[in-house]
């Protein structure tokens, strides 16, 4: 089965302009993703796929795969569907460009034994929220599923409602994601569907059309994303205070 991993990366972040290409210990944040990704031995090949051709010119520099796409696409995943157009593969997964850090145990566990080809099929990660603050926070997606981990539904507000009993825990959904080619065609030729208009989760549309996103959990999996200059800070001083745990080669 082949699997590529692809690094959405566009240059007009709203918050923190031209992010893929700021600076983290004197290399761009691409540079971080990509290294870090290319260890998940799951992955056949990782690209990097932009509309911009700074971020270009700067992956090739850097040796790094890169893919130009319209600059068109209102999502992470109709940017990967034009990618699945030129690069074939079994599997593809979305790998976010703002995670010098990024968890490559999820990266692992996203990606199944098995891909089904003739349906339209999809993964995504959760983990537990163990915070009250979490739960609350409209910007973590919380997921229901059922006894075989598919996906039931998702929203930002706190869900399942705790009326008749308090014996459960809450799931969010982490922003590493899994599609065959079906259903990355399926979610370009398809308009967002009444939840996802309503919750404004890109995801909730393989949910609202009924196609299946299957659930795997990894215990623990925090992420930072960089998307303001204090998060820039932060992961810096977590590179810069672990030399031998992120020492890479340059």
């Amino acid at each position: 089965m082949k699997v590529i991993g692809v690094i959405p990366a566009r240059y007009n972040s709203t918050r923190l302009p031209g992010k893929p290409l700021v600076e983290i210990c004197g290399k761009p944040m691409v540079w971080w993703v990509y290294q870090r990704v290319i260890t998940v031995k799951k992955l056949e090949k990782v690209f990097v796929a932009t509309d911009d051709e700074r971020i270009e010119t700067a992956c090739k520099n850097l040796n790094i795969p890169v893919v130009m796409t319209a600059k068109t696409h209102p999502t992470a995943a109709h940017r990967l569907q034009e990618v699945s157009e030129s690069i074939e593969a079994d599997f593809y997964v979305q790998l976010n460009g703002d995670e010098p850090l990024i968890n490559t145990e999820a990266i692992e566990a996203v990606i199944p034994d098995d891909v089904p080809q003739n349906i339209e099929f999809g993964t995504n990660i959760i983990t537990e929220m163990d915070d009250p603050a979490q739960v609350m926070d409209l910007s973590n997606i919380k997921m229901v599923f059922d006894d075989a981990m598919n996906a039931s539904y998702m929203s930002r507000a706190p869900i399942p409602y705790p009326f008749k009993s308090l014996e459960f825990k809450y799931y969010k959904h982490v922003g590493i994601i899994g599609y065959n080619k079906k259903m990355l065609d399926f979610y370009k030729n398809t308009e967002p569907g009444r939840f996802e208009r309503i919750e404004g989760i890109d995801t909730l549309r393989f949910l609202d059309y009924g196609k299946q996103l299957k659930l795997f959990f990894v215990p623990s999996c925090k992420s930072l994303s960089v998307d303001t200059d204090k998060d820039l800070a932060e992961v810096q001083k977590i590179i810069m205070g672990n030399e031998d745990k992120w020492r890479l080669k340059i």
